[in-house]
């Protein structure tokens, strides 16, 4: 075993302290867990929210364009979805083309913290988006892309901008820039923030205060947290290690570091844009953009009619998977100390080439048609050991862009000294995890929400 750094001191060691009380408190100190339970569905009654399917010609503002075939807004801001060619040494198939979001603007995804009784809690938002299979999720206080809080598209303010914008100083105890689906969105990143306020901030009709732990408990329910609020829960400061005194890691930080770096130099992963009518493999109908042999995903339109958004009324295009994914983390204590094994995985979609993602992160339905040793690596273990998860929920990818995309949330415990380390796979301890997530395009998107989700139990 390797020794860690020295424990958090000072301010930082406050903070932990503070959201350790925070994931314990029994109960909520501005909403009761019944209260909260009843302001939830009170939530979905009055967000109601029509989302229809129609063909691409019905699309408001959204055009194909006549030489490439990208779909792209009049505007040219919000997204495009262009085609993409790549070439990469990573997974079963060396080359292919497809369709992907290019949205090159950073969002903003946010949190304000506020303490109640010295209690700090989060100020979470019901919020509806037009791909969620159920409407109205939890969401961050804030979840806008640049396009939406400059009010490209005429619409409404967006509530408590300026706690993100505007932090008062010292305010800020997280704000890193994170990646999202590197499959579906081509270097699309967002900054993901965690911002203390005061009591002069308080909760407008479709947000309210919680604890850490109400937050925590939602957690464990399907397709109630949104995949924007898990980015920014995962940007908290790890408050279980701390009170726990864990020390120590398989491999040292310089290792972790070092592994990573070599995993990236020694990838090749080439993407080239094209039109999206160039894309061979892809057909293009009234109503969809997709593969010929319907595998992967399909690019869809919907029209959108929602009563609580800055827009009453939009359409757009969506990306829509074909098949439930899975994700899964397997977890370990080494001599003591809980280890998660992370793969370092090539994406077309990421700046650096490689983030670490979870131990199996794939839609099991798009390897059906190849061979057993071209599956991703422990999947067989997982689905034999999936019977004995100790976290399994079914949540949303992200609603805006993505119709009912949903996968399987999966944490389970590795048996001794199974499943091994390779040069893809590596353990790394909690502490490093939490280390690696100050910092940007370092722990994809699906790994973040295992990890959020860890912290939850």
């Amino acid at each position: 075993m390797t020794p860690t750094t020295a424990p958090a001191r000072g301010e930082e060691a406050d903070t932990l302290a503070a959201l350790a009380v925070s994931a314990a408190t029994v109960d909520g100190g501005a909403l009761s867990d019944v209260e909260l339970a009843a302001w939830l569905e009170e939530r979905r009654h009055t967000q109601p929210q029509r989302v229809r399917r129609v063909p691409f010609a019905e699309l408001d503002g959204w055009r194909f364009e006549r030489d490439s075939g990208d779909l792209r807004h009049a505007s040219g801001r919000f997204f495009a979805v262009h085609g993409l060619r790549v070439r990469s040494d990573f997974g079963p198939v060396a080359a292919w083309d497809q369709p992907i979001i290019d949205q090159p603007e950073i969002g903003i995804l946010g949190i304000a913290v506020r303490d109640f009784g010295g209690i700090p809690h989060l100020l979470m938002q019901a919020k509806s988006e037009p791909g969620n299979v159920n409407g109205m999720q939890l969401s961050p206080t804030v979840q806008a892309t640049k396009s939406n809080y400059s009010r490209v598209h005429g619409g409404s303010a967006v509530a408590y901008l300026d706690c993100f914008r505007s932090p008062e100083p010292g305010a800020v105890v997280a704000d890193v820039l994170q990646s999202e689906q590197g499959s579906w969105f081509l270097g699309k990143r967002n900054r993901n923030m965690i911002v203390r306020v005061g009591p002069q901030v308080e909760a407008g009709e479709d947000f309210a205060w919680l604890t850490l732990r109400q937050v925590n408990m939602l957690l464990q329910q399907d397709n109630v947290v949104n995949m924007d609020a898990r980015t920014v829960l995962s940007c908290l400061p790890d408050w279980r290690a701390e009170a726990a005194g864990v020390t120590g890691s398989l491999h040292s930080d310089t290792e972790v570091r070092s592994w990573i770096t070599r995993r990236r130099a020694e990838h090749e992963v080439s993407v080239t844009p094209i039109g999206l009518a160039r894309a061979e493999g892809w057909c293009r109908d009234p109503h969809t953009v997709s593969r010929v042999d319907g595998r992967h995903f399909s690019v869809v339109a919907v029209d959108v009619v929602s009563g609580r958004r800055e827009v009453a009324a939009w359409s757009q295009p969506l990306v829509e998977p074909h098949g439930t994914g899975i994700a899964a983390l397997f977890v370990r204590q080494i001599e003591g100390v809980p280890h998660v094994l992370l793969r370092a995985r090539a994406e077309a979609g990421f700046l650096s080439v490689v983030e670490l993602g979870p131990t199996v992160q794939c839609t099991v339905e798009n390897y059906s048609h190849l061979p057993r040793e071209s599956w991703p690596p422990y999947l067989d273990e997982l689905l034999e050991r999936r019977d004995k998860a100790v976290y399994d929920v079914l949540l949303s990818e992200e609603g805006g862009r993505f119709l009912a995309a949903q996968s399987h949330y999966v944490i389970v415990e590795a048996e001794d000294e199974t499943p091994l380390e390779s040069e893809e796979f590596r353990w790394v301890s909690l502490r490093q995890v939490d280390e690696l997530l100050r910092y940007s395009h370092h722990v994809n998107v699906q790994a973040r929400t295992l990890i959020a989700a860890l912290r939850s139990l």
